[in-house]
C-alpha cells in the first residue's frame, strides 16, 4: 500500500487508461501543458529508452508508458517531488519500466556519458527568475515555474547532450520564447523538424508551444495545425477531448 504524505491525493492520469497518479495542491499537479507533450511526441514503442528531465511527479514517464515499453527514466531536482514520483511508480506496479532519479539535469550528460537516448522530454521551467521576490512564494512552485536552478540554455544543452544523433527533443513552454528555443536549439546540434501552437481560444493568442528537434537533424521545420483548448461555450473542443480521454 503506496503510503500519501500531508494534503497528497490519487488522481486518475486519464479517462480511459488504467494509470493513477499522487499529486499535491501545494507541491505539484500536473497541468494541460504534460498532457499536451506526451500526446504530442513521438515515441519509440518497443526498441530504445526514453529520458525526462523536470519531471515533477513523473507524469511525463507515467503517460508515456501507455504507450510504449521502452525503459523511461525521470530526472527531478526537487527532493518532495522525486519522493512522489518515486511512489508513483509503485502505485502503478511500473517499476520493470520506470526508473526516478533525484538529480540536476545539468549533470546528467556526465553522469550518462556515451549513454545515449532516442527521445528526451522536458516541460522546464518557464519563466526568467524574477530579480525580486515576486516569484511564487511557494518554494515548489517556484522552482518548477521559473529557472531557479537551470536556465533555457542549461535545458537544451542537457537535452542536446543527452540524445543520440538522429534522437529526439521535445518540449513544450511559451510561445513567447519561441525566437530564443529555436536559437538555442540549433546552437546545440538540435534540428527543429515539428512544432505546433496551442490557443485557448478561437480569437485569442496561443499561450503554449509544442516543439520537436533532431539531434544532427537536417534542415525542415513542419507547423501542425493549431489547436484550440476551448469552444465558444467555454467546452474542451472534440480533439482536447480525445486527448483528455487518451486516444
Amino acid at each position: 500500500m503506496v503510503q500519501l504524505k500531508d494534503d497528497e491525493r490519487i488522481d486518475d492520469l486519464l479517462a480511459k487508461e488504467e494509470r493513477r497518479i499522487i499529486q499535491s495542491p501545494s507541491a505539484f499537479a500536473f497541468s494541460l501543458d504534460a498532457v499536451l507533450l506526451a500526446d504530442f511526441t513521438y515515441v519509440p514503442k518497443t526498441r530504445g529508452k526514453i529520458l525526462d528531465l523536470c519531471t515533477g511527479n513523473g507524469v511525463i514517464p507515467l503517460f508515456l508508458s501507455t504507450r510504449s515499453s521502452v525503459p523511461i527514466t525521470g530526472v527531478e531536482i526537487q527532493e518532495r517531488l522525486h519522493d512522489m514520483a518515486v511512489r508513483n511508480v509503485e502505485l502503478n506496479e511500473l517499476g520493470d519500466q520506470l526508473q526516478m532519479i533525484h538529480g540536476d539535469l545539468k549533470e546528467m550528460p556526465a553522469y550518462y556519458g556515451n549513454n545515449k537516448f532516442d527521445l528526451v522530454t522536458c516541460n522546464p521551467p518557464y519563466f526568467p527568475t524574477p530579480k525580486t521576490d515576486e516569484h511564487n512564494l511557494n518554494e515548489y512552485l517556484a522552482v518548477a515555474r521559473h529557472e531557479i536552478h537551470c536556465t533555457l540554455e542549461d535545458v537544451v544543452s542537457a537535452c542536446s547532450r543527452l540524445a543520440k544523433s538522429g534522437g529526439k527533443v521535445s518540449m513544450v513552454h511559451r510561445p513567447d520564447r519561441l525566437v530564443e528555443i529555436i536559437q538555442r536549439f540549433k546552437a546545440h546540434k538540435l534540428e527543429p523538424k515539428r512544432m505546433r501552437l496551442v490557443y485557448p481560444k478561437a480569437g485569442k493568442e496561443a499561450n503554449i508551444l509544442l516543439i520537436e528537434g533532431v539531434r544532427d537533424g537536417r534542415p525542415g521545420l513542419k507547423i501542425l495545425p493549431p489547436l484550440y483548448a476551448l469552444q465558444e461555450d467555454g467546452d474542451y473542443t472534440d480533439e482536447l477531448k480525445e486527448i483528455l480521454n487518451g486516444r
